[in-house]
């Protein structure tokens, strides 16, 4: 361009990491971010969607002592805004002629100078803001130290209406606070929409993205800047908490953002590895946890964990028990051992036989004449959970449970025994992305992962068939199909819930088919009390996918 500039403006794109509830918490981390951004001659400060309540607060939204809260924090803040330093572009929820919005606020010179509240209300997957908040009207553009700048939040640039409308009162430029999380693919999604809305309009995006854990979501962050021309100006990193500056400058065909640092993005299995690390992370800090328990096998599952729980949180506050009966090779004995020594984490070893046979010898009188068969499985089973939760009470450390995917959808896992816990940073993933994961996080640790690097999970245990252990000889293919068919079958079933009849047109043996659709309905029960755990994929388990317990539909009749 050869036009000088007319005009200039800093915005910071704030990617923080909030706590819903924690209302003078989040409003402090406003604060401070403010301050960074004042040190570099911000004009602006723009914050993830619903910042100050955090995202999503569900129903806690609807207690009116908590819409108070958030009301005094945003006036105390706007009241900050009159020495002079940069605006804020903040989100609360508002309430407004008797009814609640998700709204974003603009706080300048020392007021609340404008508001605009969410118009496309998302009601899907782990969505429910329509129970909670009233739909606003289309907005026209906020006016802001002489640049008309469009609100969108979030669902908003995922259709064309409101952005129409934005472009058609006069919007320069779009500024889009987000509370999007992840899962699996969701960035190129994002940019997609974002380039469609920009080609739509002719107008530069911003789009700022919230980070971290609540409860089963993940956010992710990944913020980033498009000009009008779709050119990505600014990327910032994902799984990472910044305060990015970027510099705007008014032309004669618009306002274009400066091209600034792009952060490389992980991707995949390692955004999938990483995600899980978060999740784990802020669910134990949020909640005050001094550390995590859990069980220990030698087998690649509770490996994994034991590996994700360290990157988290570091191996002073991991513990690792082995709880070894007759059925516990020596393998896994020395498999396990060498988790845990790899990973510098507290171990210790607490047989179970004693109790097994106590627990065997109570039930004798009421079992006798019948053959053992899986109960007395399951007694090994929960006697381990029951000892786990012990160490729990006792210390304080949250028992962390291991089961993945593929043992969630197929009811392969014990009610009060191995899905004793309080959190499961497997449990959106299939058995075979666990051996992935595995053999990436030898070779691979995401940034700011406290685990040392290097190979932490011994490839034996990688390599040899898995296995409950909870009989002789036991193999989990004894009960399951190989783990690569099941989780094909799987996906298709629970991701994309394609009919029997077509997964069977694919190649998949019918036989197969069917028996799988039929554990995976069976085993809704069980997934009804299983912990909470990370998101990662379109459809887990509980928020995206609720099906009825008592049910009694099945394909064929």
């Amino acid at each position: 361009m050869s036009q000088e500039p007319a005009d200039q403006l800093l915005i910071a794109l704030a990617q923080l990491n909030p706590v819903v509830g924690d209302v003078d918490g989040n409003a402090a981390k406003v604060r401070e971010a403010r301050a960074l951004a004042a040190g570099q001659g911000a004009d602006l400060v723009i914050f993830s969607e619903l910042f100050l309540s955090g995202y999503p607060p569900e129903d806690l939204v609807l207690k009116p002592a908590f819409q108070a809260a958030c009301r005094r924090a945003v006036d105390a803040l706007a009241a900050e805004t009159a020495d002079g330093g940069p605006a804020l572009l903040v989100g609360a929820p508002w309430l407004d002629g008797g009814r609640l919005y998700n709204a974003a606020l603009l706080l300048d010179a020392g007021a609340i100078a404008a508001t605009r509240y969410k118009v496309d209300l998302p009601n899907y997957g782990p969505f429910d803001e329509k129970r909670v908040f009233a739909a606003g009207p289309l907005p026209g553009p906020m006016a802001f130290r002489g640049v008309r700048i469009g609100v969108p939040i979030c669902e908003d640039v995922w259709s064309q209406d409101v952005i129409e409308c934005l472009a058609e009162t006069g919007a320069e430029m779009l500024l889009v606070p987000n509370g999007s999380p992840y899962r699996r693919g969701v960035y190129d999604e994002r940019l997609n929409v974002a380039v469609a809305r920009v080609v739509e309009s002719g107008l530069p995006l911003a789009y700022v993205n919230q980070l971290g854990g609540q409860d089963e979501l993940v956010f992710d962050g990944g913020s980033f800047v498009l000009n009008a021309d779709r050119s990505l100006a600014v990327q910032l990193p994902n799984f990472q908490e910044r305060v990015r500056i970027t510099r705007w400058e008014r032309w004669a065909d618009g306002w274009r953002c400066e091209e600034g640092a792009r952060a490389p993005l992980l991707q995949d299995d390692e955004a999938d590895y990483a995600a899980c690390v978060l999740g784990l992370a802020d669910y134990v800090e949020k909640n005050g946890f001094p550390g995590v328990v859990l069980g220990l096998s030698g087998g690649i599952d509770s490996a994994l964990v034991a590996a994700m729980a360290v990157d988290a949180l570091g191996p002073s506050r991991v513990h690792c028990v082995m709880l070894p009966y007759r059925y516990t090779s020596g393998e896994s004995l020395a498999d396990a051992a060498g988790v845990a020594q790899a990973l510098g984490v507290r171990y210790d070893i607490v047989p179970i036989a004693a109790g097994v046979e106590a627990l065997e010898g109570a039930l004798a009188p009421l079992f006798e004449g019948h053959t053992r068969d899986v109960t007395e499985e399951n007694l090994q089973s929960r006697l381990r959970g029951t000892l786990l939760m012990s160490i729990s009470n006792k210390f304080g450390a949250m028992v962390v449970t291991t089961g993945n995917k593929s043992e969630m959808s197929t009811g392969y896992a014990t009610l009060y025994g191995d899905m004793n816990g309080g959190f499961n940073p497997l449990k959106d993933l299939y058995k075979t992305q666990v051996f992935r994961l595995s053999a990436l996080r030898n070779r691979w640790k995401p940034a700011g992962a406290l685990g040392p690097s290097g190979v932490v999970i011994p490839e034996n245990i990688i390599a040899k068939p898995p296995t409950a252990e909870l009989r002789e000889n036991q193999k989990d293919q004894d009960s399951l199909p190989p783990y690569d068919v099941l989780d094909a079958v799987l996906e298709r079933l629970v991701e994309r819930e394609l009919p029997v009849a077509d997964i069977v047109a694919e190649g998949f043996e019918p036989a197969l088919v069917a028996r799988v659709e039929r554990l995976l309905n069976i085993a809704e029960y069980k997934r009804r009390q299983a912990a909470p755990g990370v998101k990662v994929t379109p459809r887990n388990f509980g928020r995206d996918r609720r099906y009825p317990i008592t049910n009694r539909f099945r394909e064929g009749g």
